[in-house]
């Protein structure tokens, strides 16, 4: 996903927030008693109880700060709420402020005050709907050139981020930028490499502030894609994927205003499935790559390979636990056509787009366990896999694809031979702010019994659902017992999914 923008420049209500006369307001806000403060919230519950929910939390903030610094003045919001705000804190806390107050602002207006209403998931992003941006859908099969197209296009932007599902893409994607002399930063869950002058930012997707488009439908991941695919200011948003992800969100994107237009793709170099298995592993040779599904069985097969003296096997899978220098060691290593490492066993990690110079696929398997229980891979997953060989431009120009088992294989053509189901739901989580806010009506810091309510009684739309919680529930009741601020152990609960 590439989101390409104009630098932005300061609010125009940024000037006023020096002014004497908020500063004169702020004070006569904080000195008004608790019983005034009561009465307006009897006279007008959802926005009066929303104004004091927010006002409690900033006023902490405040009070928490020096009260001599002379920056404690934040913007009036006019016909949006009659009251100002300040907090003794930097512009991001004010600029999130402003976002929270917005939000509740829809719901004032149709007279409703139900934070676990999640039917409408574009509102979450002001910013996003003041743009109308132009969306661009590059989709088409792997190795057809849409993701080259929209990097390009991210080249040559003044600004923009790109957003990869993994470490290893947005990795490469920086190294690409910078080495065309577009310094571009680096940001994941685990490194930040901040480069001097920079516009342009390689991360992946749970680290943007609001590429892979039918993750939108992961069960566990899907939530992060369909934040940054609503909540991403930009005046471009170039994003790469199958064609069965595109009716969905073309549906997700109508109510936003945003112009969405589609590129389609055909595969450039073609993708030979063959008619019959590995066999013996004494038939590796020179660019394959062994594909299984746990980290346990990827080591087992380097070994295998590796005892017969043939070859070298670089690894790679999802979650490598070296630093990401040596991470990508391995897909150097392998694609370098002077290394002795002339043979790859990884996970299906390379399915999500990672550039390696593979002649043959060889599944392991057709069956992995996905967190829950066992299954047979899914017709995406199959052909994105199967699609890695045969780079367009490689040494390898025709890639060809089979199984170690001769049982897999009419899974393996009847899967390469169908299309994608068309994605139906995107996944869904909800924000911070609302889970926030969602406490203080409860009085309780305690993240677990807030997460755990609020998703019983969430509401959604058809085209959304609510992404599989389990393991940040599990979180939850452990960073429950740290003494943690709640936006911490929100933080915290999300980390397993980067």
């Amino acid at each position: 996903m590439v989101a390409l923008r104009s630098v932005p420049s300061a609010p125009p209500w940024y000037a006023s927030f020096r002014s004497p006369l908020f500063a004169s307001r702020f004070r006569s806000l904080r000195s008004n008693s608790k019983a005034k403060r009561k009465r307006r919230i009897e006279g007008s519950p959802p926005m009066a109880m929303a104004r004091l929910l927010l006002r409690k939390t900033l006023f902490a903030s405040s009070s928490s700060s020096s009260s001599s610094s002379s920056s404690a003045v934040a913007p009036r919001l006019h016909d949006i709420m009659s009251c100002s705000v300040a907090i003794n804190t930097d512009l991001n806390c004010l600029l999130h402020a402003w976002c929270n107050l917005r939000f509740l602002c829809s719901y004032h207006s149709s007279a409703k005050f139900d934070l676990t209403d999640l039917t409408r998931p574009h509102t979450w992003y002001p910013n996003a709907r003041r743009k109308k941006r132009n969306v661009f859908l590059h989709v088409g099969p792997t190795n057809s050139g849409k993701t080259y197209n929209a990097l390009k296009r991210l080249e040559s932007s003044s600004s923009g981020l790109y957003c990869g599902p993994l470490r290893l893409l947005a990795w490469e994607v920086a190294q690409r930028l910078n080495k065309a002399k577009v310094p571009c930063n680096l940001i994941t869950g685990q490194e930040r490499e901040e480069i001097d002058g920079a516009k342009h930012s390689s991360i992946t997707v749970e680290m943007a502030d609001v590429t892979s488009v039918p993750m939108v439908g992961c069960r566990t991941r899907g939530f992060s894609f369909t934040r940054a695919l609503l909540g991403i200011c930009s005046d471009e948003l170039h994003v790469c994927g199958d064609p069965a992800a595109v009716p969905l969100i073309q549906r997700i994107l109508e109510v936003t205003g945003d112009v969405v237009k589609v590129q389609y793709y055909e595969r450039l170099s073609p993708l030979v499935p063959l008619k019959f298995p590995l066999g013996s592993f004494s038939n590796i040779k020179t660019g394959d790559c062994i594909v299984t599904f746990s980290r346990r069985e990827i080591y087992k097969l380097k070994k295998k390979i590796e005892n017969d003296r043939k070859h070298l096997c670089a690894v790679i899978y999802g979650s490598l636990p070296q630093k990401l220098e040596q991470s990508s060691l391995q897909a150097t290593m392998f694609n370098d056509e002077s290394s002795e490492f002339d043979v790859l066993v990884a996970s299906d990690a390379i399915g999500m787009g990672l550039n390696l110079n593979i002649s043959r696929i060889i599944f392991s398997t057709l069956k992995k366990f996905d967190g829950v229980y066992t299954r047979e891979l899914s017709v995406p997953e199959i052909k994105q896999i199967a699609g890695r060989a045969g780079r367009y431009g490689s040494k390898y120009p025709v890639g060809e694809v089979t199984c170690v088992d001769a049982d897999d294989l009419p899974l393996l053509h009847s899967s390469l031979a169908s299309s994608s189901p068309v994605l139906e739901r995107a996944g869904l989580f909800p924000t911070f702010d609302l889970l926030s806010m969602y406490s203080r009506m409860h009085a309780t810091n305690n993240f677990h019994p807030i997460l755990e309510r609020f998703l019983e009684k969430a509401k959604l739309s058809p085209d959304y659902f609510i992404s599989d919680s389990e393991e940040m529930l599990k979180v939850a009741a452990v960073v429950d017992d740290l003494p943690l601020g709640l936006y911490d152990k929100y933080l915290f609960c999300l980390s397993g999914h980067e």
